[in-house]
């Protein structure tokens, strides 16, 4: 089955992670830890729950399954390299995303923010391994706020167990591909000017 690493088009404004989505069945196969003051969830104590989930967001070199779309198209695997998520967790900040969260990837999901986000350079001496979370290098690792009741008790009930990405990426051998055909064509566009000109047309 083929195999895609997948980039951040840096010609598109929008290309890299625009929402963080709270799953069942998050694709990186992670499930996130619910923190209250004691690290974990005390359901008679709501009112005293910090009410944050940390966990992975992108782990480098990770393979998701995705479903080919069509008839004639192969169900593949993609992954992200340890540049792309760093570069994706930058602009993720940079551009304000920290609100623009969901729910399953269907709906906007209210009071959830992502008030903290790092990538994991040392496994050891990483603040994930405070949480038991044994996560490589290069992870990028999400905290998230959850105001919203309704859904801090879906996820007491176990409804919601990991984040997954929203985000616009390409296939890095397809944007090759492409920029290696422009280039194509505007050589042969600049060998006909100059053609032109030589012969004073």
């Amino acid at each position: 089955m083929k195999i895609v690493e997948m980039i951040v088009d840096e010609t598109n404004e929008e290309g890299g992670v625009f929402a963080i989505s709270l799953v069942n069945q998050p694709a990186i196969e992670s499930d996130f830890v619910a923190l209250s003051k004691q690290h974990e969830i005390k359901f008679e104590k709501v009112s005293e729950e910090k009410r944050l989930l940390v966990g992975p967001a992108l782990i480098p070199n990770k393979t998701v399954f995705r479903k080919g779309e069509g008839e004639d198209v192969e169900d593949y695997y993609i992954y992200f390299s340890k540049d792309t998520i760093r570069q994706a967790s930058q602009l993720f900040l940079k551009r304000g995303k920290q609100g623009e969260n969901t729910l399953e990837h269907a709906m906007k999901a209210e009071g959830v923010t992502v008030v903290e986000s790092w990538i994991v350079e040392d496994t050891e001496k990483d603040k994930s391994a405070l949480y038991e979370m044994s996560m490589p290098e290069g992870t990028w690792m999400t905290v998230v706020k959850v105001d919203n009741d309704e859904v801090w008790q879906d996820v007491k009930d176990g409804d919601y167990k990991g984040f997954s990405i929203e985000g616009y990426f390409v296939n890095k051998t397809e944007l090759a591909k492409q920029e290696e055909e422009e280039i194509t064509e505007d050589d042969k566009i600049k060998a006909i000017r100059e053609l032109i000109e030589k012969s004073g047309l």
